[in-house]
């Protein structure tokens, strides 16, 4: 037990040692092969294309550039001077200069319908005709009776001038002539109500009735709408009472003909300020030839409150996180000291105004002629070189080196292999 003991001691120390020879042999062949691989004709070690320090710089220079592909393509956009116009908007509902829901004044079936879905009729056209034969017989009868008492009162006032009647009898018999004129205005009035007329022009609507229908008093027949000019009435908050005046030109849009603006006037203020929401009712008439608008439809009336100019940028290229808002700048840096020249982006916060037409007011943070990133902000960092794409791009500047890598990755986005990115 002893012998076996001690050989297997010696045996795990042996195989101890063997390991640890192998490793030290190891590591000195892999230092002879670096040696020898980095040593050039003269014995000393060489570095990458751009060698020594120009050559980390331009490691690092191509690193900034833009991950592996160059500075990133921009488009650029000028801050410009534009026109806003501050309005007050608010909403509103379109009617019809005159609208109307035509009814029967009482019970009875419908005889003729004299008019078709959207026709547009001329004032006094008649619409409906109702049953009214009960009604013709009415007037003949009463017609008949004041033939009869105009007979009587013409003979007997003629005997009155003779002597032969009193003067009383004679007034009784006028005031049965007068009766009877006023029960044919009731029957003709009774048979007037059986045709239902057009009060104004306009357009009718849609309708379900159908010669056969009954129909009830306020039960609704048709609608009639004078479409040519449409209304709108909206409330404006009282303190703005001193920028509103009758005649005053609007600007509306309505969601159904997105992008185009319908313009008008202020017809009329209301003479009453409203307790409860302290604002004023105004009403807007719009010029309606085409016909677009109709009535019902919800409108959005612009009131002017004046205009003025000031620096813009497109919407695309302000940024917004939380309260604040900023731009990227675009600058040119001159090639110097080690460093690549090119075209470099800037934070800057802004802040800004109104947004009208694609476009956003800039009252504080750039000046007139900035140049600024106009899209793909999310692509880009404060300080980080970039390319200008379009007709706005810079070719690289004279004396920038070259920049190279010993082995391009591309990616999305990079120039393929051996190409020189801009600077």
């Amino acid at each position: 037990m002893g012998t076996r003991s001690l050989i297997r001691r010696h045996f795990f120390l042996v195989a101890a040692l063997v390991v640890l020879v192998v490793m030290v042999v190891a590591g000195g062949f892999k230092v002879l092969t670096k040696r020898s691989v980095g040593a050039g004709p003269g014995g000393q070690a060489t570095m990458t294309q751009g060698g020594g320090a120009g050559g980390g710089q331009g490691m690092g220079g191509a690193r900034r550039g833009g991950a592996f592909g160059g500075p990133t393509l921009v488009s650029m956009a000028t801050v410009q001077p534009r026109v806003f116009e501050d309005t007050i908007e608010v909403l509103g509902v379109a009617k019809g200069r005159q609208s109307v829901t035509l009814t029967a004044a009482t019970t009875q079936l419908v005889d003729r319908v004299r008019f078709k879905d959207g026709q547009r009729v001329a004032r006094g056209a008649v619409l409906v005709e109702l049953k009214d034969t009960e009604q013709n017989a009415g007037t003949a009868q009463a017609e008949a009776r004041l033939v009869e008492a105009r007979r009587a009162y013409d003979r007997y006032k003629t005997l009155g001038e003779q002597g032969w009647t009193s003067k009383a009898q004679v007034e009784q018999y006028e005031a049965a002539w007068r009766s009877a004129q006023a029960d044919v205005a009731a029957a003709k009035a009774r048979q007037g109500d059986r045709t239902i007329r057009a009060p104004f022009a306009g357009v009718v609507g849609l309708s379900d009735v159908a010669p056969g229908a009954l129909v009830n008093p306020g039960a609704p027949i048709v609608t009639l709408d004078d479409v040519s000019v449409m209304r709108v009435d909206f409330q404006v908050p009282e303190r703005y009472l001193g920028q509103l005046r009758e005649g005053q030109t609007l600007l509306a849009t309505a969601d159904a003909y997105p992008g185009e603006t319908i313009a008008g006037r202020i017809a009329q203020l209301d003479t009453r300020v409203d307790e409860r929401t302290r604002a004023i009712t105004a009403r807007a008439e719009f010029p309606n030839g085409s016909g677009k608008l109709k009535p019902g439809m919800l409108v959005r009336v612009g009131v002017s409150r004046g205009q003025r100019t000031n620096p813009s940028a497109p919407e695309s290229a302000i940024s917004v996180q939380g309260d604040g808002a900023f731009v990227f700048l675009l600058h040119t840096r001159p090639a110097g000291a080690g460093q690549p020249g090119g075209t470099m982006v800037e934070q800057r916060p802004i802040v800004t105004g109104l947004r009208q037409k694609g476009f956003v007011e800039i009252t504080d943070g750039v000046k007139l002629g900035d140049r600024i990133v106009a899209d793909g902000l999310n692509k880009i960092q404060p300080g980080q070189p970039v390319r200008i794409a379009g007709p706005g791009a810079r070719p690289a500047q004279a004396g920038a080196p070259e920049l190279k890598t010993a082995n391009p990755q591309p990616t999305s986005g990079a120039r393929p292999a051996g190409s020189r990115p801009a600077a």
